[in-house]
């Protein structure tokens, strides 16, 4: 081999390692950034993000959620809210909805728009105890891995209860998410009636390789009719993702067979690190979507709410 070749060899395996550990840094550490990522805040919106913190019995450790309360929290002291919970897919934390999806600005435009009533807003960190990773997906049930089932349908529900003010009955919560966070809101929603009515899915699935036991297209069949009454849901699935498309498809026509009002859009895009219709972008726009539909929901809540205590004040 002559020294050139050598040279060239030598050089590229300088660019290999480079490009490899470019890559790792890319998937690994900063998490898939979106190349075009949408725009977080929007300028003259007074919400705001914090991460809150408690003590976990479930996990057995602080667990953090993030925080967006209602614009008039501070203002309207005897004012009680409704709830909604977002889960976040894999690789991502209690973070993601705020820094990658850009909740804030949905929010305000929904606010501004009248579609959604003022809500308590939390995104809990729903990663078990392997922690985050692009090389699986969080376990949203109680596993081997931590009763993150039990610390989002529950525990967490008890925590927000006792330091907000919030609107108790379960007409009230909606829970929602993208990717395994969809398939997460369900799989625990749906065990969690009696704390959560209203669930919705962007981008997830619901059969999990776990088993039939945490695959909401199964178990939703053998809930009772009765627990079923108050559920509402809402799912979409891109057009570019044909597995997620036919699941969520499926389920849909599985909750018409039950009799449970939802509703199902497929969307063009799907996951993705670019384009308006993918990955961060996509869950971005179609939050609009599926937010107007927890406020269409909360607002029917309301309104029975006024009619049974106007009936209740009657001589």
């Amino acid at each position: 081999m002559t020294l050139s070749w050598k040279k060239t060899l030598g050089i590229g395996a300088i660019i290999l390692t480079v490009l490899g550990a470019m890559g790792y840094w890319y998937v690994f550490i900063a998490g898939a950034p979106q190349l075009d990522a949408p725009q977080v805040n929007v300028p003259g919106s007074d919400l705001t993000f914090k991460l809150e913190r408690f003590n976990s019995k479930a996990m057995g450790e602080v667990r953090q959620y993030g925080l967006i309360l209602p614009p008039d929290y501070e203002k309207n002291r005897d004012r009680r809210y409704p709830v909604i919970f977002l889960l976040h897919g894999g690789h991502d934390d209690a973070r993601a909805w705020y820094d990658k999806y850009a909740i804030i600005t949905v929010l305000h435009q929904l606010y501004q728009n009248g579609k959604l009533p003022p809500s308590i807003v939390i995104s809990p960190d729903g990663n078990d105890n392997r922690g985050s990773s692009p090389l699986w997906d969080p376990d949203y049930f109680d596993s081997s891995n931590g009763k993150v089932g039990t610390l989002i349908g529950s525990e967490l529900v008890q925590v927000v209860k006792s330091r907000y003010r919030t609107l108790n009955e379960p007409q009230f919560w909606a829970m929602g998410g993208l990717s395994s966070g969809g398939w997460g809101a369900f799989n625990i929603g749906l065990r969690h009636l009696d704390n959560f009515c209203v669930l919705f899915s962007h981008l997830g699935y619901f059969t999990d390789d776990s088993g039939a036991a945490n695959s909401p297209e199964n178990f939703v069949q053998k809930i009772p009719k009765m627990q079923l009454k108050c559920l509402r849901a809402y799912m979409d699935a891109g057009k570019a993702d044909p597995d997620f498309l036919a699941s969520t498809q499926q389920f849909h026509q599985t909750l018409n067979q039950l009799g449970v009002p939802n509703v199902f859009y497929a969307f063009p895009g799907g996951h993705g690190v670019s384009g308006a219709d993918y990955g961060w972008n996509y869950v971005h726009k179609h939050a609009f979507n599926s937010l107007s539909y927890v406020g269409e929901q909360f607002k029917m809540a309301l309104a029975q709410q006024k009619r049974e205590e106007a009936r209740s004040t009657k001589p």
